[in-house]
């Protein structure tokens, strides 16, 4: 107990922590919340901060989170642009995030924006955000018929038929490469048996003395030969769930088939019952605690907190729990459409493309691919101090907000975009 406030103290708190304080908005800026349909029929919910004579809205979206308190929002209003926030019909609960789904969320909010008097739309894209409007932007760019017209698990998408309003330039912050890129880099290959959490091959566990790995907060050391043998085993443990994934998306498929033919509420039932995923250990990148791989100025540990070899037998983590859809859209390396550097391609959309010098999901290699397959002939990089959720890298620093939103708004001072001068603030 505290002896100033009698209260418990948490002693097993592994989380890092991920609040970052930011400067006070605006006060002429007004505040209005808006629920939207997508094409298809879902339900999305968006926060619109609308700056008097700005003729921009900057657009904040993640496939998974809410980014509706983004530390980032009242920066870009001083920048002199509106902000708009909104969800995906998976915020908060991706067990079944089919990412191409995650589009027309995306397109209903740019038809909103569009529709509302703003001549310029800028997307925002922090972390998965990235990837998240880097396929967006892909898809939007080309004629419907050329557009996606299936999931990764064979459903059919509305994509041909949606309307998808082009941005007229893209900010990527911190973007990692994809949730299907950073999962085959953090999953636990020395899993044997994935209905047992706890099984594992001693020869691929990473959080084993006998393979280089030291007590915390001592950095870990691995041999070469180890990470080729732990990379392949990722490889073979990805590829084993994405077969089981398959047969799984089949069995309902099929059953939609046989209902669609004979109307059998059995046969309803079968293709409605969810068939779920769990896949364990999945907080298991060798560079979270080997700070000499792939080197920046990142602390010890994951996303997740200071202890991933203790967090990673959590329930926190990566593709926890999925649908075999959600998996093969967005968690499978081999399927999945949201890739960065696949999806970079197609955007030739003005760019800037900031990097958090301390980041631990988007490391300086996959920024680098990252960054140069963006196809856009006016792309500009930055790299700024911070860690991947913008806390400061050392007490007293700026954050890695304030650092980026500098550069943010330099940027969309010279493409136009209203922004009036200097941040205030």
């Amino acid at each position: 107990m505290s002896a100033e406030t009698d209260k418990p103290i948490a002693v097993d708190r592994l989380g890092a922590g991920r609040h970052v304080d930011s400067i006070t908005a605006p006060p002429q800026v007004g505040l209005t919340v808006h629920q939207l349909s997508t094409f298809d029929g879902a339900t999305i919910e968006g926060v619109l901060h609308r700056l008097p004579g700005s003729e921009t809205v900057v657009t904040l979206m993640h496939p998974r989170q809410s980014v509706t308190h983004h530390p980032i929002i009242p920066l870009l209003l001083h920048a002199g642009v509106s902000v708009w926030t909104q969800t995906s019909r998976s915020v908060n609960n991706d067990i079944a995030l089919v990412h191409e789904q995650a589009l027309l969320d995306a397109a209903a909010g740019m038809c909103f924006l569009r529709d509302n008097g703003f001549t310029s739309l800028v997307t925002f894209g922090h972390s998965g955000g990235g990837t998240l409007y880097a396929f967006y932007i892909e898809q939007a760019a080309l004629a419907p018929e050329r557009r996606i017209d299936v999931t990764p698990a064979a459903r059919p998408i509305a994509l041909a038929g949606a309307e998808l309003p082009l941005p007229d330039g893209a900010i990527f912050l911190a973007p990692h490469p994809g949730q299907g890129q950073v999962l085959s880099t953090c999953i636990d290959p020395s899993v044997t048996d994935e209905n047992d959490p706890m099984s594992c091959d001693p020869d691929l566990d990473m959080y084993h003395p006998a393979n280089g790995f030291r007590t915390p907060p001592e950095p870990s050391c691995f041999s070469a030969e180890f990470l080729a043998r732990y990379r392949g085993a990722q490889r073979d443990r990805i590829a084993r769930i994405d077969e089981h994934a398959r047969e799984l998306a089949a069995e309902a498929t099929q059953a939609r088939v046989r209902f669609a033919a004979s109307g059998d509420p059995d046969d309803r039932r079968r293709s409605l019952a969810p068939r779920i995923l769990t896949t364990y250990r999945t907080d298991a990148d060798p560079r979270y605690i080997d700070l000499a791989i792939d080197p920046n100025d990142r602390h010890y540990g994951s996303l997740f907190g200071r202890r991933p070899d203790l967090i990673n037998y959590g329930l926190v983590g990566f593709g926890r729990l999925t649908t075999p859809d959600a998996w093969l859209s967005t968690w499978s390396v081999n399927t999945t459409n949201a890739d960065f550097v696949r999806c970079a391609a197609g955007v030739h959309v003005p760019s800037v493309f900031i990097e958090f010098s301390g980041d631990s999901a988007a490391f300086p290699s996959d920024s680098q691919r990252m960054y140069e397959a963006l196809a856009s002939t006016d792309k500009s990089r930055h790299t700024v101090r911070g860690q991947h959720f913008g806390q400061p890298l050392s007490k007293g620093e700026p954050t890695g907000y304030a650092a980026a939103a500098d550069h943010i708004a330099e940027w969309l001072n010279a493409r136009g975009f209203t922004a009036r001068g200097p941040l205030a603030g």
